[in-house]
């Protein structure tokens, strides 16, 4: 009883006292002009996470359970490290999302059964604590972002189930790391777009399978393709709304303005923790002639025969400074999740402008 008070204290401080954070996604990378290319140093690989394939395990079913018994034992204790190097950082460069692959083959028929037996999941537990103890210890804010075939919106009820299987999969791992026993404790979030036919109405049929540690923990985020932000926001009165404005301008045109009412309603579907916004740009080799200092205009990029296709792709590292300049007016009031190949690189890329824009 005495650590939940404590817990919730220190979560009620958490929201109070939070200043803006920039963050980066998954994996921590080393200068590309030092390394070659956007790939992990061997020195600190034991940062980043492992993993191995269905196909794989089918083949070498003697060293199958050790596999998975050595890849998990490795990606928790990858997590610990990473969050400890995350913090060396400034305090505003402290947020990190996790990868999904921390478990191979979780929601997996074959595997199922495996991962559900009761020594699996309590060695689980034990090694996903230091996880969200290091976490919270150290002011960095986490999060999961469940991948495309995660779409509880679906028309289709077993395309529904296996993503109720595969959300739950990133609950379980929240919840062992202490997370989920209240509304975003902490600034957690598990991130799914609102995607699939069925739209506001089916996902909110979905809602209410979810295991409450889930429905305290995910936010639903506007895509370029199917539900933008006009449809996400049928759903903020029962969820956080992500505000990802690289999808926003690829599915529109529009560079949103931070005081408008619709990002407001983001805002209000926080209650009271603090946001987040994804943040990208298209990548650089694909607009290799367009000056940085100046916003693409979607429609003219259209026009030119680039399709949105194309342009919704993530760069490696931020390198318009126009679009970083305005995605940094959100600043005030949101988190801000660099969705970039270059990761932390790109993320250090943007708190250094910020840093600049605010001496």
């Amino acid at each position: 009883m005495l650590y939940l008070y404590l817990d919730s204290y220190l979560n009620i401080i958490y929201n109070a006292i939070m200043t803006t954070r920039i963050g980066f996604c998954c994996k921590w990378l080393n200068d590309p002009s030092e390394f070659g290319g956007m790939k992990v140093n061997a020195k600190d690989r034991d940062l980043n996470g492992r993993s191995t394939t269905m196909r794989w395990l089918r083949e070498h079913p003697e060293e199958a359970d050790q596999r998975q018994w050595d890849i998990m034992n490795h990606n928790a204790a990858a997590a610990v490290k990473l969050i400890e190097r995350v913090a060396t950082l400034p305090p505003e460069r402290r947020m990190l999302r996790l990868g999904s692959e921390m478990l191979q083959g979780y929601t997996e028929p074959n595997w199922i059964d495996w991962w559900q037996q009761r020594e699996i999941q309590d060695h689980c537990e034990r090694i996903f604590a230091p996880v969200g103890d290091a976490a919270r210890r150290l002011g960095v804010r986490l999060s999961f972002h469940p991948g495309q075939f995660c779409v509880l919106a679906s028309e289709s009820d077993e395309i529904v189930q296996r993503s109720i299987l595969e959300f739950e999969y990133h609950a379980d791992m929240a919840r062992w790391m202490g997370y989920g026993q209240s509304w975003h404790d902490h600034g957690f979030k598990i991130n799914v777009h609102l995607s699939g036919k069925g739209g506001a109405s089916k996902f909110l049929q979905t809602l209410g399978k979810l295991s409450p540690e889930a429905r305290n923990l995910i936010t639903i985020e506007n895509d370029e393709v199917s539900n933008g932000l006009d449809s996400t926001l049928l759903v903020a009165k029962h969820v956080s709304l992500v505000l990802d404005i690289h999808h926003h301008w690829v599915k529109t045109g529009e560079y949103i303005n931070p005081r408008d009412d619709r990002v407001m309603q983001c805002i209000e579907s926080w209650r009271g923790v603090r946001p987040v916004l994804h943040y990208s740009v298209s990548r650089e080799d694909l607009l290799v002639d367009h000056d940085p200092t100046v916003r693409p205009d979607l429609d003219a990029l259209v026009a030119r025969g680039f399709k949105k296709q194309q342009l919704r792709a993530h760069s490696d590292l931020m390198w318009n400074t126009a679009v970083n300049d305005w995605a940094l007016t959100f600043a005030d009031n949101f988190d801000i999740q660099v969705e970039a190949k270059g990761k932390n690189l790109a993320s250090q890329q943007l708190y250094e402008r910020y840093i600049s824009r605010n001496i």
